[in-house]
């Protein structure tokens, strides 16, 4: 069985990877830093180093993304589980050489791309699943979709992050809409607050909050466990594309549940990302 994991070397993922190699033949670890990449591997039980191989990947590239699927198919002859775990927020706003808000790129664009470049290896697998890790913050998104990019709003990095924390529950209920009939499974959740350096990229408001809140947040240990229990365990084909919490179906805003936002959001992204799929 192979694994493939996005944002593997810090935080949530760094565990996740840990907990999740000796179940695997294969990991690849999907990440921009090539350095962090190899103290990630060196740090991992003797026994267990052979499996993980880095292949560099950045979503603020989408030719980096496609160069990256081209390295897992030549390595490997499937995809058992793919996390999209990678994330972050962003105090600035930045436009990627790709002409792409950072934020939405890094979050959705990067793994849109990803996911569906590799689907045919995915689906290759026995029990194919693919995990994407959202978050609460999901409630507060107040999405434009003729402004996916805020060319004419201004930006805030807080509803920025909230908006691409909700694409990841819609992207995972159309990929349950699309291939669970091919056996996919597809699922997406809240690690729970974190103490992490998640937010050390965000500013104003939200930092203060950050500060505010890291006595009652959980360690990366805790944050992780949902992850792993997606990964590893068999789940009811009933809890096929749901949003968890604490390791079990939770309950998303109306606007996660919608159909037409996830229509759109598919219809979007590949209008945008026409020139790599």
């Amino acid at each position: 069985m192979n694994l493939a994991i996005t944002g593997p070397t810090s935080g949530i993922g760094e565990i996740t990877l840990q907990k999740l190699i000796p179940h695997f033949d294969k990991v690849f670890l999907l990440a921009r830093n090539a350095d962090k990449a190899a103290k990630t591997i060196q740090s991992l039980p003797e026994d267990q180093q052979s499996k993980a191989e880095f292949i560099h990947l950045d979503l603020a590239s989408m030719d980096s993304v496609v160069k990256a699927v081209k390295e897992i198919q030549e390595k490997s002859s499937q995809i058992d589980v793919l996390i999209n775990n990678a994330g972050g927020i962003f105090h600035e706003k930045t436009v990627t050489d790709d002409g792409f808000e950072l934020t939405f790129s890094a979050n959705h664009l990067g793994h849109f791309l990803l996911t569906n470049k590799l689907m045919p290896w995915i689906l290759k697998a026995e029990n194919p699943k693919i995990i994407n890790v959202s978050s609460e913050a999901h409630n507060a998104a107040n999405v434009n979709f003729e402004d996916l990019n805020y060319e004419k709003k201004s930006y805030s990095a807080f509803t920025s992050y909230a908006n691409v924390k909700l694409f990841n529950i819609l992207f995972t209920k159309s990929l349950y809409e699309k291939y669970a009939e091919q056996g996919l499974q597809a699922f997406s959740l809240h690690p729970g607050v974190v103490k992490t350096n998640f937010a050390s990229e965000a500013g104003g408001i939200f930092k203060v909050f950050w500060v505010l809140a890291r006595p009652f947040m959980i360690t990366a240990e805790q944050g992780a466990e949902t992850s792993i229990f997606l990964a590893k365990n068999n789940i009811p084909s009933s809890q096929n594309g749901s949003y968890f919490k604490k390791s079990k179906p939770a309950k998303a805003s109306k606007a996660a549940n919608s159909k037409s936002m996830r229509e759109k959001l598919w219809y979007n992204s590949e209008k945008l990302l026409a020139k790599w799929l």
